[in-house]
C-alpha cells in the first residue's frame, strides 16, 4: 500500500474529509475531529485507549511503529508505510482510529453509516 491509497482509503470513510490544518501535514477529520495524521512521515493513528494499549504495536513493529509526538500519551502512535506493517493491519488501524473517534462525537456529527 502507497501513501495515496492509504489517503484515499481514509477519505472515503463516511463523513471523512480532508483537512491541512499545518502546511504540507494533510489529515483526515469526520465530525471535525482527526482519524489519521496522512504526513509524507507515515500515519499516525489512535491505537487504543490509552497510551497502554498502544505500546502493544510498538512491541510488535518496533522499527516501524513509535510514539507519536505531543499526543502519544493519549495512544497515538505513527506508523511508518513501507511494508513492515502489513497493508490489512494498516487497514485495520485507520478502521480502529475512525471508529474510537466517531464513538466520541456527538449523535448530531456522527456520519449515518449505511
Amino acid at each position: 500500500m502507497n501513501h495515496e491509497e492509504l489517503v484515499a482509503y481514509c477519505l472515503a470513510k463516511p463523513g471523512a474529509i480532508p483537512d491541512e490544518p499545518w502546511e504540507g501535514d494533510l489529515v483526515a477529520k469526520v465530525g471535525g475531529k482527526i482519524f489519521a495524521f496522512l504526513g509524507t512521515g507515515g500515519l499516525g493513528v489512535k491505537c487504543g485507549r490509552d497510551a497502554d494499549e498502544a505500546a502493544e504495536l510498538r512491541h510488535r513493529y518496533p522499527g516501524a511503529a513509535s510514539v507519536m509526538p505531543y499526543i502519544g500519551r493519549h495512544g497515538w502512535n505513527t506508523v511508518a508505510i513501507d511494508g513492515t506493517v502489513p497493508d490489512d493491519e494498516l487497514l485495520e488501524l485507520v478502521d480502529d482510529s475512525y471508529a474510537a473517534v466517531v464513538a466520541k462525537l456527538p449523535k448530531r456529527l456522527r456520519p449515518q453509516i449505511a
